[in-house]
């Protein structure tokens, strides 16, 4: 989860609900480490805002960005920087707000504040494309189709890697509006491959990408669709679904000390806290091409 109170990215035992010290299993901060100090993580590295782990070529990485301009693919548990930027970094000129890893190697990012989908190309050239896309939110990369999908405050689209003159290129290939405004939250939903998460800022949907259509019907629904949900997933083994929102009373609105936890209904609290997202450090294979 993104813990923005100590300005720390912290995996936590999912066997205890009550988060502490004792919990802990690993975290990441740049803040201090020589090996991100050229992108000046006292300035960048602040509200981290997005958490998710990834396996490419047999190893595990974290995808993390943060809204003063720090993006990064770290391999887990090393630390060891894959790829990593700092874009504006001490303003939210371009406030990184996801990040996703493509079979390539090559990294995307999406800035809200900067209405853009950057993709770079594998290390270590530094070249990028970008796609316009008003308040970028979240990215997810479907392998069945072959396309990076992108949600933008109000549209979801699918674009399609490739290059041109040795350049990465981004092409848009669909493109679908949403049912309300407030795009934030885009993720893969782990048991049903046709289907993304998709939070607003009024409800939690899933999309059906071979009916094109975003729907409330799955289990859990009357509990998981609320406003402002800043992060959801589904746990592939249980169907037990995860989900943060902000509460009343804390140092920034969109904080919380609690991660909802439903089907069956529960909580994870980390007392004290300033969680932004949470997600379920899940390493199974992501979704297969249809054969």
């Amino acid at each position: 989860m993104t813990e923005q109170a100590s300005r720390r990215v912290v995996v936590f035992d999912g066997g205890r609900r009550v988060w502490g010290p004792a919990a802990e299993r690993w975290a990441f901060s740049p803040v201090g480490d020589p090996r991100y100090a050229d992108l000046a993580p006292e300035r960048s590295w602040v509200h981290p805002d997005e958490a998710k782990p990834r396996r490419w070529r047999g190893r595990t990485y974290l995808l993390t960005t943060a809204s003063y301009g720090f993006a990064a693919v770290v391999a887990y548990p090393s630390g060891d920087r894959y790829w990593a930027a700092a874009l504006a970094p001490g303003t939210t000129r371009i406030n990184p707000h996801s990040a996703e890893l493509l079979p390539d190697g090559s990294v995307a990012v999406a800035g809200s504040t900067g209405d853009v989908v950057r993709l770079y190309e594998p290390p270590p050239g530094g070249r990028y494309a970008a796609f316009a896309l008003d308040d970028a939110h979240g990215l997810e990369w479907d392998e069945r189709r072959g396309v990076l999908w992108a949600l933008g405050g109000d549209r979801l689209v699918a674009l399609r890697p490739g290059s041109r003159g040795g350049r990465p290129v981004l092409r848009r290939v669909d493109e679908v509006p949403l049912p309300d405004r407030g795009g934030h939250d885009l993720g893969q939903v782990a048991r049903h491959p046709d289907r993304l998460w998709v939070s607003t800022g009024t409800a939690v949907y899933q999309y059906v990408k071979s009916r094109r259509a975003f729907v409330r019907d799955y289990p859990g629904a009357a509990a998981v669709s609320r406003p402002r949900v800043k992060a959801v997933g589904d746990e592939p083994r249980t169907g037990r679904i995860l989900s943060t929102a902000p509460e009343r009373g804390l140092a920034e609105p969109w904080w919380t000390t609690t991660a909802a936890v439903h089907r069956p209904a529960g909580a994870y609290r980390l007392p004290g806290g300033g969680i932004y997202k949470a997600r379920w450090w899940d390493l199974s294979p992501r979704p297969r091409p249809a054969r």
